[in-house]
């Protein structure tokens, strides 16, 4: 029987992205303080009123900040995953610091929900060349970065050689699960409007238009595959403005209308397991 499952996932960086690209002053603090001071209190009471697991994937320094609103998360039932403990991204990370954030951050989790996380997502989305490695290396069971597939979860490899001047030589498939996602199906660089002396990302885009990409995703995995799993990625500092909640809204209720089963990642992860 087909069967199509949908991760609604919330990155809780607060102002922790912000921070990590050297904007600290009052102004994008306060983007990430409306994340954690107004949209958490909007996004629980939407999601118990549909009755609908989570994943939230949350930087340490963030769940040292709210710590409170994290534990409310827990509370309501959701999955709490490690986004490390700043929100700087792997790649741009000693091994060392790497590994010390990663356990800093499971550490943490662990006070607020009483058990290590199984799933990890990595700031940005840019793993480093052992993050395969140290997750393997502390017990996770899945993580979700990459973007080798689009409804179908793989298994993540490690080693990889990627030359400037020849061919890609691919490593070893490893156990670990990869959730893929994909920045189409992530709030960010549809919404956001980010200004640094670098870069403009101008984002501002029209909410119904983005609904009808991601249903239309949606209704593309249930034509191709009797099995798969979609993952939308939102941010609460995002999409918590008033109209994009009720284009979130209305997601739930087209996924809803197509027979979309909810679940969190970790439990998705164990389901793959058990058909691979």
């Amino acid at each position: 029987m087909p069967r199509h499952l949908v991760c609604l996932t919330f990155d809780f960086d607060a102002m922790s992205g912000l921070v990590a690209r050297g904007m600290k002053s009052p102004t994008p603090v306060s983007r990430g303080e409306f994340g954690a001071m107004t949209v958490v209190e909007r996004l629980l009471p939407l999601l118990e009123r549909y009755r609908l697991p989570a994943s939230f994937f949350v930087p340490g320094t963030v769940i040292e900040t709210y710590r409170d609103h994290c534990a409310r998360i827990h509370a309501a039932g959701h999955e709490i995953g490690n986004h490390g403990y700043t929100h700087v991204p792997p790649a741009n990370l000693t091994p060392q610091e790497e590994e010390d954030g990663l356990v800093r951050a499971s550490d943490l989790i662990e006070e607020v929900t009483g058990s290590r996380p199984r799933g990890y997502r990595s700031p940005s989305w840019d793993l480093s060349d052992v993050t395969v490695d140290l997750l393997l290396k502390h017990g996770f069971d899945y993580e979700s970065s990459l973007m080798g597939h689009d409804h179908m979860p793989y298994f993540a490899r490690r080693g990889d050689v990627v030359p400037d001047d020849g061919p890609v030589t691919f490593g070893e498939t490893t156990s670990l699960v990869e959730m893929p996602i994909s920045w189409s199906l992530d709030d960010f660089p549809h919404f956001e409007f980010m200004r640094t002396a670098t870069s403009l990302m101008p984002g501002l885009s029209n909410a119904r238009l983005v609904l009808e990409n991601f249903v239309a995703d949606f209704e593309f995995m249930t034509r191709n595959t009797d099995w798969g799993v979609l993952t939308y990625t939102f941010h609460p500092y995002v999409v918590g403005r008033g109209h994009r909640m009720l284009m979130l809204e209305k997601l739930i209720h087209a996924l809803q209308e197509r027979g979309a089963v909810f679940s969190t990642m970790r439990d998705v992860a164990v389901e793959f397991r058990g058909r691979t």
